[in-house]
């Protein structure tokens, strides 16, 4: 991985607090469901507290442990630190574990926490500030394939796509890591960089930072962000296309989405039409990109109609079509399989 990427020290400890919502606690949740294997453990502030399934330690079993990282689970509104956990996050950097957060308050702002990491020797990593040394992109081809998630809107599965993509092509014997460009993706894969935080000069060259040159057969699953058809975010999403150059994508959509969300002016694009301007966009870097499938949240659509809602997606775009949490990816890999 270039070192302008951020990198986490495994193996991690969940931070959950007091929180006692799951919904709040999404991004140990995701580390959790998705990299049990980087995960030694939770630390729960009381036993109300979400419970990710993961063993219960407290910070000194932890560092007995060798434990890297505590990941801060947590994603408040509001984005800040309660006053009750600070004591527990100081005694875990005192005794040298990395803090992990993806939080608006930054934790060098907390002169306590400052005063344990320095104590400790261990770094204070706030996931959406980008690693220095990000270069403007070069636009040079690079060895190995590459596979990007894009949408026809934001928020509605283009990591967890990514993430399944990258489980199936490991459980057929391809060689693939999942690159992360979110700052929960970053905690999930360990390292990354947050694109959306990348200054616009060198967004594309983040992504080409992500997925460096590898071995012929390897796949880097990148993680996508935004939409190019999205009024506020389009530019994050362009400049990750044009430095990833990408050889296949797949199209995520949301089942039952007519709008783009929080944007109401704004239809939601087809699916044919994302295709359509991705490959004129991603042509400049990667003229063989092409469109592999489509991936499909069927949330809101009801269990005994989802196979049929599928197979007539499949046979409009004459792609393979599926909800990747509940059918898999392995039709849309097996051509490269």
């Amino acid at each position: 991985m270039d070192n302008s990427t951020t990198q986490l020290r495994t193996p991690y400890l969940v931070f959950v607090g007091d929180e006692c919502r799951t919904t709040y606690a999404k991004t140990g949740k995701g580390v959790a469901d998705w990299r049990p294997e980087l995960c030694a453990g939770q630390l729960r502030l009381d036993t109300a507290a979400a419970d990710l399934g993961l063993a219960d330690m407290t910070v000194s079993e932890a560092a007995q442990a060798g434990v890297g990282s505590l990941i801060v689970g947590t994603a408040l509104v509001g984005g800040s630190i309660p006053d009750n956990w600070l004591a527990t996050l100081c005694e875990a950097a005192a005794a040298g574990m990395d803090i992990v957060a993806g939080l608006h308050t930054r934790l060098s702002s907390i002169e306590q926490l400052r005063e344990a990491a320095d104590m400790g020797g261990c770094r204070l990593i706030d996931i959406r500030i980008p690693p220095p040394g990000i270069p403007v992109a070069s636009g040079k081809k690079r060895s190995g394939k590459r596979l990007l998630t894009v949408g026809t809107d934001c928020a509605l599965g283009k990591k967890y796509t990514a993430l399944q993509l990258e489980r199936d092509m490991r459980a057929l014997g391809m060689d693939a890591d999942f690159r992360a460009s979110g700052q929960t993706g970053i905690m999930i894969a360990g390292s990354g960089i947050p694109i959306d935080c990348v200054v616009a000069d060198f967004i594309s060259g983040a992504a080409e930072a992500l997925s460096p040159d590898n071995s012929p057969d390897h796949w880097d699953v990148i993680e996508g962000q935004g939409s190019i058809f999205h009024p506020g975010y389009a530019a994050v999403s362009h400049g990750l296309l044009i430095g990833s150059q990408p050889d296949a994508f797949v199209v995520c959509h949301a089942a039952g989405r007519t709008h783009i969300e929080g944007w109401e002016a704004y239809a939601l694009p087809t699916i044919g039409e994302v295709i359509e301007r991705t490959v004129a966009i991603g042509a400049l870097t990667n003229p063989l990109i092409r469109c592999v499938g489509i991936s499909v949240n069927t949330l809101s659509i009801p269990a005994d109609e989802r196979e049929e809602y599928l197979a007539a997606l499949s046979s409009k775009y004459d792609l393979p079509c599926v909800d990747p949490l509940v059918t898999g990816t392995k039709a849309i890999l097996s051509p490269f399989a």
